[in-house]
């Protein structure tokens, strides 16, 4: 029987890296609001530029390399991806809006049918 192990291996620098990047996150969002006295754009400035300094201690981090890693082959996959031409997307948007109406048409008459049949034939409600 085949066994697949998942090996997490988190070293001490690489935490902290992660705690880092939480510590300048929150410390941008607090200097942000701190620093209301002296205008907005200064605010925005500590704020993007305490931003900026968390998004780079994560993309340091080993998490952070994988996530860019899969954000690249995503992205190599997105490019293989065949799309259809506009005839085609056309085509397969007018399919469906038939069918729509199609399906919409026959569940309004089973439902017709049925109401017939319960409220006029077997409890005669209606007259």
């Amino acid at each position: 029987m085949a066994s697949t192990q998942i090996e997490t291996v988190s070293t001490t620098a690489d935490k902290a890296k992660l705690a880092a990047a939480v510590v300048l996150a929150v410390g941008a969002i607090v200097a942000f609001y701190l620093l209301s006295r002296h205008g907005g754009v200064v605010q925005w400035i500590a704020l993007l530029v305490g931003l900026a300094a968390a998004v780079g201690a994560f993309a340091a981090s080993e998490h952070g390399r994988q996530l860019l890693a899969f954000g690249r082959d995503s992205w190599r996959e997105v490019k293989k991806v065949v799309w259809p031409t506009r005839k085609e997307a056309m085509q397969m948007t007018g399919y469906v809006f038939a069918f729509v109406v199609i399906m919409s048409i026959f569940l309004w008459l089973t439902d017709k049918t049925l109401e017939w049949v319960f409220f006029d034939l077997i409890l005669g409600w209606r007259k």
